[in-house]
Order: structure tokens, then sequence, then C-alpha cells
């Protein structure tokens, strides 16, 4: 825990407001994913609660991911996450995060018209706040079920995302995540 509070805090000393353009790509569709092994286990566990007072929504765990930071000759590991999707208009925004109200860690994935691109939260993020880091994708993969989603529908997804988050800190995010879109 202390290592996590370390690896947060320096984020959060080093970071600042920059305008980086975001890079596009385009995700892949498999049909057969809520298939895989991993998603199908998620459905074993309960949901992680990441706070006292926090209102667990599902009652089996939404993602299975493993992000590693690193930088400043400090790594830390996470694998807290919980995932939700929210569709606005013609963009679906999954959520990868494991804020407990003081600090969180995790993406902001927006898809729209078969493309997407990633946004990393700003761990001095709070509850219902969306802040961001400036950050630079190295290599990102998605994987999700369908083409097009709308709500009420379920979606299962994989993510390998490894990234610079404000040009010093090195993360790296790999896992499967499914959940209902609100």
């Amino acid at each position: 825990m202390k290592i996590a509070l370390n690896i947060s805090a320096l984020i959060m000393i080093m970071s600042c407001q920059t305008n980086e353009k975001k890079s596009f790509d385009k995700f892949n569709v498999d049909h057969t994913i809520s298939k895989n092994d991993t998603i199908k286990l998620l459905s074993n566990f309960p949901e992680l609660k990441l706070f006292k007072s926090q209102i667990v929504e599902s009652k089996s765990r939404t993602a299975y991911i493993v992000q590693t930071v690193s930088g400043y000759n400090i790594t830390a590991k996470f694998d807290n996450y919980k995932s939700n999707a929210v569709i606005k208009d013609d963009t679906l925004n999954i959520s990868l995060n494991n804020s407990n109200g003081y600090f969180g860690n995790g993406i902001l994935i927006k898809v729209f018209d078969r493309q997407y691109f990633i946004k990393d939260f700003d761990p001095k993020t709070l509850k219902e706040e969306e802040k961001f880091l400036p950050s630079k994708a190295i290599v990102q993969k998605l994987t999700l079920n369908e083409n097009h989603f709308k709500k009420n529908d379920s979606i299962y997804g994989a993510i390998y995302y490894h990234a610079t988050v404000d040009h010093h800190i090195y993360k790296e995010m790999k896992g499967y995540f499914r959940t209902k879109i609100k």
C-alpha cells in the first residue's frame, strides 16, 4: 500500500495540464470474447468494494486488469480495477479505474465510429470528478465483443495499453473486463 501511495504522490507532484494529441486506433471485434476463460471466471468472484460507502452495482467482478507503473526507480502493481460503461450521444465511455474516493489509477476509453482513444485518469481524481494526465501511447490494443452498442447492452472486452504518463512514468495495463452499458 505504501508503494501505491508513493507512486500516486509522485504522479500528483509531477502532473501538469497540457494538450497532447491523442492517437486514434481501430478496435478489434471478437464475438466470442465472452467465452474467454478469464471473463468466465469473473462471475465466480464478488465485485470489489474500493471504499466503505461505495454502492456496488454488480454482484460479480467486472474486470481483471493488472497494471504496472514504473518510474524514478519505483515499480508498483495494481489489480483492483472495476469497469463501467456509459453511452453519451454517439460515444461509448468505458472506465477502467480503481478510485477509492481519495486517489485512483486507471483509464477512460472513448469509443466511437469503430475507433477509440484512451485518456489516463489523474490520481488526484476524487469521487465523481474526472481529471486526466497527459500521456502518449506506445502500444494500445482494444478488443470488444461488438461493433455498435446501445444502453443496456452487455459489453465484453480486452485491453492492452502501454504508455508514458506525464512524460516520465511508464504504465502498462492488460486484462479483461465486462459490464452493462448505462
